[in-house]
């Protein structure tokens, strides 16, 4: 049999990362799902993040401790990574915030300028350079938001469209952190540090904010949310060792339509056309950044 050519493994490689990526985002679907399920039942976010952070957080140390030992804790910046897990769980504990008062979509269709934050952030941050098209982008994205927004006052709920706002500006800096510790600290360091830094800061707040659960159903999904978040962010991890960020964040974007499937099996909830049209914007603007990000890098 002739082996396979480098072309084809690099090939196979990237679709091997697309596949990782599409699994990742119905994953985080359901973990968004679950912590909608729990804010809604009057679960304080604080109780949520803190157990999305940490039940994640032992994971990571029972699925990679045994292999590496102790030195799996080593970390070559220790402050980069207490900065990056303090600005995950800070976007966690915002997201979930204000999902308890928005649609799954609408919370998913407002958190993609993400993206758009990174690139602005990555000019100060990190001294890249960004061209005058895709700053363009930048601020057609952000008029898209305006767009699911609609700013009219704080009567009609867009006081919690806020913390989403403010979820993905603290994920975007977290996302300038992981570039700044990429080739610094091992991927699976790297993990575990964001989820023992969620789990001590969340922690913390969770004593002022605790309710034991009484149903059986809460503790699944308290459990079971922090479980398939930290599988699903470890699958990410793995996703883009296997292809670039230019090709594989646009799928990033299915979790709209995971978010709206699910949204109205749960809460007979459907996107306006305000939201549809918003989210269209915000989508094609993050897509022409991956793709100038992509040629740039090329």
């Amino acid at each position: 049999m002739r082996p396979a050519t480098p072309v084809a493994v690099a090939e196979e490689r990237i679709l091997q990362g697309i596949g990782l990526m599409c699994l990742y985002v119905a994953l985080i679907v359901t973990v968004n799902a679950s912590g909608k399920i729990l804010t809604t039942e009057d679960y304080h976010p604080h109780q949520v993040a803190f157990f999305r952070h940490g039940v994640a957080f032992l994971l990571m140390l029972a699925l990679f401790a045994p292999r590496h030992g102790p030195r799996i804790l080593v970390a070559r910046r220790p402050e980069l990574q207490i900065v990056r897990g303090l600005c995950g769980i800070t976007s966690s504990v915002l997201y979930f915030t204000g999902l308890a008062h928005l649609p799954l979509a609408t919370a998913a269709a407002i958190s993609f300028t993400s993206p758009l934050l990174v690139t602005a952030l990555s000019v100060p941050l990190l001294g890249e350079a960004v061209g005058p098209r895709r700053w363009a982008a930048v601020v057609i994205g952000f008029a898209g938001a305006m767009i699911v927004i609609r700013p009219g006052g704080f009567g009609s709920g867009d006081w919690a469209a806020l913390f989403i706002v403010g979820s993905a500006s603290f994920g975007a800096l977290y996302q300038i952190m992981t570039r700044k510790l990429a080739g610094q600290d091992h991927a699976e360091t790297t993990n575990i540090w964001s989820g023992m830094v969620g789990a001590v800061a969340a922690g913390a707040l969770v004593v002022f904010s605790w309710t034991t659960p009484a149903e059986p159903h809460a503790w699944v999904l308290f459990v079971g949310m922090g479980l398939v978040g930290g599988i699903a962010h470890y699958l990410l991890t793995k996703a883009f060792e296997r292809g670039p960020a230019s090709l594989l964040s646009p799928f990033n974007y299915l979790q709209l339509i995971g978010a709206t499937i699910i949204g109205f099996v749960l809460y007979r909830h459907l996107p306006d056309a305000w939201t549809w049209a918003g989210a269209a914007v915000i989508v094609s603007a993050g897509l022409y950044i991956a793709h100038r990000e992509g040629k740039a890098r090329r």
